[in-house]
């Protein structure tokens, strides 16, 4: 067996699982899960349209690449969305099974684990494939840790320049996974410069691109961020982005990664032989869904709309912000992360993850502790329930 899977640690719902073990919640309240971020909201009838009319399609071996009418749709709408030209769709654009198998296949491409003492960076917290994909390709995790006192971004200050010498990879998460934090641009020049410098590769993972509150003001994307800084081959760059969030489609799993040419060249070699091409039937949904854009502004009103009510609740007890983007909130506890989730559990039959599940301890600190992240994906009157519920347990506290 592959000696770095003993490397790999619970996935944080399995641990909060052992957490809440043998606990009896008040069974006066209804349970609430805001632990998990999988969308609610239903999946628009088009989408589902588009696929059942396709079925046919299973009779055929679908092609690693996709179809041209997938990879096409896709160019446009990155195009549309970021104010760029549009990629070429034969070269710059792969379809792929959503944004998690090909954030964990990535790193097995781009890592040389023959290098001495290979990195791959990640911030912190994060989403726990980038530290499994770093593992399994033979590489070392470090992290970067998003503060409260750095405004929750993950300063490239924090690792010293041995560090990024040996890096091979960084993966970076905008709108962020807890914190919905957006990058500037400036941040952006600073990433790309340290990437020129040492040579590393850049894994933008934008899946929560679409869930944003001012429809005029959408968040700075990777790709639109290297054209505006005049990158335009968009060297050592490359962005990945999902119709789960956008849509509420999380079971097509359907997704695609876009950018530097050479880079995904390789990477389509890697995936010919790693058997990951995307359902016929999928793809024709997923050319819908890129296609519209109407479904998705009524998305984030739906998103918006709970932020709106659930927030002035938690004011009351607690210093919260609504985020830049995303639909998390990442809250701060006056008790240990892990308590505060099992008493709130037990109490209130509401299900939040603690922060230190989503994070490591990295220069004697662990980001998530004393955090709890909650995912406002339930329908309304259920997040309005459970954060009048937090209200009332917090100030218990």
């Amino acid at each position: 067996m592959n000696p770095n899977l003993v490397r790999l640690q619970p996935y944080p719902f399995q641990k909060l699982s052992a957490l809440l073990s043998g606990i009896q919640p008040d069974r006066a309240h209804k349970p609430i899960n805001l632990s998990i971020g999988e969308p609610k909201h239903p999946t628009p009838e088009f989408i589902k349209a588009a696929l059942s009319a396709k079925l046919d399609g299973l009779a055929s071996y679908p092609a690693t690449l996709g179809s041209d009418a997938l990879r096409e749709a896709i160019a446009a709408w990155i195009a549309r969305r970021y104010g760029i030209p549009r990629p070429d769709s034969k070269r710059q654009v792969i379809p792929v099974n959503g944004s998690r198998e090909a954030l964990f296949a990535f790193a097995q491409a781009v890592v040389d684990p023959g290098a001495s003492t290979p990195a791959v960076v990640a911030p912190n917290p994060f989403y726990q494939i980038y530290e499994g994909a770093a593992l399994l390709a033979g590489a070392e995790p470090q992290f970067l840790n998003a503060l409260e006192s750095n405004g929750f971004s993950p300063e490239l200050e924090q690792l010293p320049g041995a560090t990024w010498k040996r890096t091979q990879l960084i993966y970076v998460c905008s709108p962020g996974n807890p914190t919905g934090r957006v990058m500037s641009l400036r941040q952006w020049q600073d990433l790309f410069e340290l990437s020129d410098r040492h040579d590393f590769v850049i894994a933008s993972d934008e899946c929560y691109s679409e869930i944003y509150f001012d429809e005029t003001l959408p968040p700075l994307g990777a790709l639109q961020a290297a054209h505006r800084l005049g990158r335009l081959d968009y060297r050592r760059l490359v962005m990945f982005s999902s119709l789960s969030k956008r849509s509420n489609v999380p079971g097509m799993r359907s997704g695609f990664v876009a950018g530097d040419a050479e880079i995904l060249e390789k990477f389509l070699l890697y995936r010919t032989y790693h058997g990951s091409a995307m359902n016929p039937a999928v793809q024709a949904a997923s050319v819908a869904a890129w296609n519209d854009e109407v479904h998705v502004a009524e998305n984030r009103r739906m998103y918006r709309d709970k932020f709106a009510q659930v927030l002035p609740i938690l004011q009351e007890v607690l210093a919260v912000e609504r985020p830049d983007a995303a639909f998390y909130l990442w809250l701060p506890t006056s008790i240990a992360d892990t308590e505060f989730a099992k008493r709130l559990f037990e109490q209130y039959n509401v299900m939040v993850v603690p922060g230190s599940y989503l994070a490591r301890e990295a220069r004697g600190v662990n980001p998530g502790r004393s955090r709890v992240r909650i995912a406002l994906v339930a329908p309304p009157n259920e997040c309005v329930e459970a954060a009048h519920r937090l209200r009332e347990f917090i100030a218990r506290l």
